[in-house]
């Protein structure tokens, strides 16, 4: 995959790094090439593997499928855990959000997204396809980035 950035020299680089979302301090950002779990698809045994899914919690989300959006996955976890303890969970267990038609508090619940990146990944809509994203959100985010995004939206 690649990402293509308008280049426009050295003020253009400053500026996209500026512009570069970090998580919330309570809310670690996976690296780009983690795995994210698909709440939807996932096993028990798959989710109790992740950071922050108990066995109990693991069998909640499993017997809470489907789930029609990451809110509703959200609120399956708050009724389990401290919305904290929900945010870390979804960093590695996530129902991917429609770039076209997921909604704004979909896309915020992308661990490490900021009010900035809701309104470029709004702003961008429809989206044809994923070459799409890249380029577009690839003018505010590196390539790493960009990468780790793609781990929780579908088109």
């Amino acid at each position: 995959m690649t990402l293509s950035a308008c280049s426009g020299g050295a003020d253009d680089a400053s500026k996209t790094a500026e512009q570069t979302p970090t998580a919330d301090a309570g809310t670690a950002a996976p690296a780009a090439t983690a795995t994210v779990l698909d709440a939807n698809t996932a096993t028990a045994e798959q989710l109790a593997g992740v950071e922050g899914v108990t066995p109990e919690l693991a069998a909640a989300i499993v017997a809470g499928k489907p789930y029609a959006n990451a809110s509703a996955l959200n609120k399956k976890l708050l009724e389990k855990l401290k919305a904290d303890e929900a945010a870390k969970v979804l960093v590695g267990v996530f129902v991917p959000v429609n770039l076209n038609t997921g909604s704004e508090a979909d896309i915020k619940l992308i661990p490490g997204m900021t009010d900035k990146m809701v309104h470029e990944f709004l702003e961008y809509r429809p989206y044809a396809d994923m070459g799409v994203f890249d380029r577009e959100i690839g003018k505010y985010v590196d390539k790493i980035e960009g990468a780790r995004f793609r781990n929780y939206v579908t088109l």
